[in-house]
């Protein structure tokens, strides 16, 4: 069941495999590691927009959208979502205990890195 830290929800790995098999069109996950993580492994067809670039894009990301930010351990993650929250978006959550939680399929390799935003909401 998902909690409140530091004003942010904690989405639990039951949770959010309910979510990835609902696929609610308002819903965005993205996974927030560094390049060379994400392509050891990641949740299939989830994409990746490192952490560092979100100063970058924050302007350009949907307010309208909820999204849940996923990385290793649920740290950085958790910090892009606070990030995300005092630049206004009341919908920005993370995915607690991140990959190291994560026990279903993954996949290897860029499979969906985000260098044009637009494709994040197709």
């Amino acid at each position: 069941m998902s909690f409140m830290h530091e004003g942010v929800k904690q989405i639990e790995l039951n949770e959010l495999k309910d979510i990835l098999s609902n696929k609610p069109e308002n819903v965005i996950i993205i996974d927030v590691r560094e390049q060379e993580e994400y392509d050891s492994f990641h949740i299939p067809e989830i994409p990746l927009i490192p952490m560092s670039n979100f100063p970058n894009i924050i302007d350009d990301l949907k307010k309208d959208k909820e999204y849940i930010l996923v990385c290793r351990s649920g740290s950085r993650s958790h910090n892009v979502a606070r990030f995300l929250k005092a630049n206004g978006f009341e919908e920005a959550h993370n995915f607690y205990g991140g990959m190291l939680t994560w026990d279903e399929e993954v996949h290897t390799g860029p499979e969906n890195v985000i260098t044009d935003l637009n494709k994040l909401y197709e």
